[in-house]
């Protein structure tokens, strides 16, 4: 799957995700989150062949996922834009296509953990039919200590 996805004039490329690539996605981490992955977990989900996808624009890296399958199950380890490209559809495209690679090969069903707090992927991930189905308590690190993750699931049905 080497997709161009098309934004208005704005054309970006989603491909694998090599060990080269490492220090421009965790550039990326860095900038989106608070409490950023390492380069080195990074480099690890790419040694445990977890499916690692980026989303490059004239050849910068503007965002991510990982994704872990087993079991029929797929979970989403991580997904980020870069801040200065959110807002434009880039998120919800990796979404859809991380759905369809968890699709191809073979998981029925998807989870993920998101941030209370983060109320921008909660609305994307209940619009592409994810739906809560618990709590993790105190599961990510915050400022004033941990904040709760809300467990969210999505089951595959074949597609048409």
């Amino acid at each position: 799957m080497n997709a161009a996805l098309q934004a208005g004039r704005d054309a970006a490329a989603l491909r694998p995700m090599r060990e080269a690539d490492v220090e421009a996605v965790h550039d990326v981490e860095r900038r989106a989150y608070e409490f950023p992955w390492t380069a080195g977990i990074f480099r690890d989900c790419l040694r445990a062949d977890y499916m690692a996808w980026l989303l490059e624009r004239d050849g910068a890296v503007i965002g991510y996922f990982l994704m872990s399958l087993a079991a029929g199950e797929a979970h989403v380890l991580n997904i980020a834009v870069a801040p200065e490209h959110q807002g434009h559809g880039h998120g919800r495209r990796m979404l859809r296509s991380l759905v369809h690679l968890a699709r191809a090969r073979g998981a029925q069903r998807i989870f993920l953990e998101v941030r209370p707090s983060n109320t921008g992927a909660i609305a994307l991930y209940h619009q592409e039919g994810f739906n809560e189905i618990g709590r993790r308590p105190r599961y990510y690190p915050a400022r004033d200590g941990r904040e709760d993750a809300i467990v969210m699931a999505m089951e595959l049905l074949a597609e048409p």
